[in-house]
Order: structure tokens, then sequence, then C-alpha cells
């Protein structure tokens, strides 16, 4: 089983936010979370959160370093196996934190990967050397 589901924004930890924009119920999240959860425990599953890297015409980033204030996670980092953007696919199932944030930000826009580096190094989800070797 195949379940490919769209985002709003996913933070640094795979958080998924689906149907709102911070506090703004945008949609509703429908079964997003129960074909995830189906084709993560389906024999060859694959459980698909594809999105593109940015909103506003490239001027927002929907890779984040953190939800937005009020925002509704819907699906789990606990759930999430697969993050598909323009620019890869960032596999993060049974990954720790410092290699989540790794993951999302080399499928983020190149435009905002160092602030996102940035963010992570600060929350210190991703280690001093790995921000200042780029």
């Amino acid at each position: 089983m195949v379940a490919v589901n769209s985002a709003i924004e996913v933070d640094l930890t795979g958080q998924v936010c689906s149907d709102s924009i911070g506090t703004y119920i945008y949609s509703g999240f429908g079964g997003q979370l129960d074909f995830i959860r189906g084709a993560g425990r389906a024999k060859n599953g694959k459980p698909i959160i594809a999105l593109p890297s940015t909103a506003k015409n490239g001027e927002v980033s929907r890779i984040v370093p953190y939800l937005k204030k009020g925002a509704g996670v819907v699906t789990t980092r606990a759930d999430v196996h697969y993050v598909v953007t323009e620019y890869g696919i960032a596999h993060l199932w049974g990954k720790p934190l410092k290699e989540r944030a790794k993951a999302l930000i080399e499928i983020a826009h190149p435009k905002f990967r160092e602030e996102l580096e940035k963010e992570a190094w600060e929350r210190k989800l991703i280690p001093h050397l790995f921000y200042v070797s780029k």
C-alpha cells in the first residue's frame, strides 16, 4: 500500500500540519493519519507526505523550524516515514531528531537551508560542527 498525503508545513522533527495555518483552520485533515498508519503497517507499505518546498511564490518555506503557533499536528513525527519535496526524499522512519533535521533541511528549498540549519543548531537538533562546516 502506498499512501501519498500533502501538508501545509513540516517541522524539523517531522511533525506534520495539514489542516491549519497557525490558528486559522484551512481545511479538514480527512483520513491522513489513517492512511499514513495503514501504509506504514502494510507489507512493503510506503506512507508519504509530499509537499512543495515553498509557499507564497517562493517566499515562505514549508519545511520549518517549528510549526506555527496554534497549528495542529495531524500526523505525529512517530508516524512519518517519508517526506518528499521537489528537492528529494527525507527518510525519517526510526531516525533520531538529529538525522531527521538534517534530512529535512536537505529537501528544503536551498534559499532557506542556511536559516533552517541555524535554527536546528540553536534547538540543539544538529551538532555545532555540522552547522559551522557549511
